[in-house]
């Protein structure tokens, strides 16, 4: 989260991705977090939702009609393309109307206090695991600060299979793991930091799988995640050089007729304030 103008992901990719997220995204989350939202002292009044990082806005439009609420989403991102695309599709409630929607171009690690004032949930998508652990720390001293539920979907946790195995499998998801990792970043151990540092704020924290089960019908998806995932793999081992090229190729040629299969493992986070404190 420096103050960057880089893009972090591209409008295609994600849109790319956003059917098979959606699939992930785990719904067993979400009785807590109705429960929490309704305790709040003003439940008639509508939900305000914070979207960190939120992309092209696929959080929302997965949640928003989860939450059979009135609600107002603030979308957070450095990127003023991918919050065009985000405000192009709106989340929408469960009647298919159009919620409410504001954006904010900002660099999350610039994120106060006052920017989440008012809040009722704050969210994000495939954030925790590009995040280093003061980074970390400091998101869940301000949900708590808060008092506001926080659900972060889609972190990566560092395993991924392969159907049919391949055995250059362990030694490029070895080095793609590196490389989440590189520098200070969290990467696949990003979950485990957060859980206990949400802990140490006084908030319930619970987690559930939400894994990609790529197929067939998720090919293109499934070349574009390899190229990514190889390549970040070649970018940490440079030494694997010709034979991750032969990989690639291989398993390009096999996803090309439909016949690779990847399960893609993530996890889902909720942290809620602690009993008797209720949401704003």
């Amino acid at each position: 989260m420096t103050a960057t103008d880089t893009p972090r992901y591209t409008p295609d990719w994600l849109e790319l991705r956003e059917g098979a997220d959606a699939a992930a995204r785990a719904p067993e989350l979400l009785d807590s977090l109705r429960a929490q939202l309704a305790a709040r002292p003003c439940p008639d009044g509508p939900l305000v939702v914070h979207d960190l990082g939120c992309g092209t806005g696929s959080m929302g439009r997965w949640l928003a009609p989860r939450l059979n609420v009135p609600q107002r989403w603030v979308l957070h991102d450095r990127d003023p393309r991918l919050l065009q695309r985000a405000v192009e599709q709106p989340p929408c409630d469960a009647g298919g109307t159009p919620v409410a929607v504001e954006t904010r171009r900002a660099d999350l690690g610039r994120l106060t206090a006052d920017d989440l004032a008012g809040a009722s949930l704050v969210t994000a998508s495939a954030l925790l695991d590009v995040l280093t652990r003061e980074e970390i720390d400091r998101l869940a001293a301000l949900c708590a600060a808060a008092k506001c539920p926080v659900l972060l979907a889609l972190s990566v946790v560092g395993r991924v299979e392969l159907t049919p195995a391949d055995p250059l499998d362990e030694e490029i998801l070895d080095a793609f793991n590196a490389h989440q990792r590189r520098g200070v970043l969290l990467g696949p151990d990003a979950v485990t930091v957060a859980t206990a540092s949400f802990e140490r704020q006084g908030m319930v924290v619970r987690t559930h799988s939400s894994p990609w089960h790529l197929g067939p019908e998720e090919s293109a998806l499934t070349a574009e995640w390899l190229r990514g995932w190889i390549g970040a793999a070649k970018e940490q081992r440079p030494d694997l050089g010709a034979r991750a090229d032969a990989y690639l190729r291989r398993r390009l040629a096999v996803c090309e007729t439909g016949g690779l299969g990847a399960v893609v493992h993530h996890r889902d986070l909720l942290a809620l304030p602690v009993p008797g404190e209720a949401v704003a």
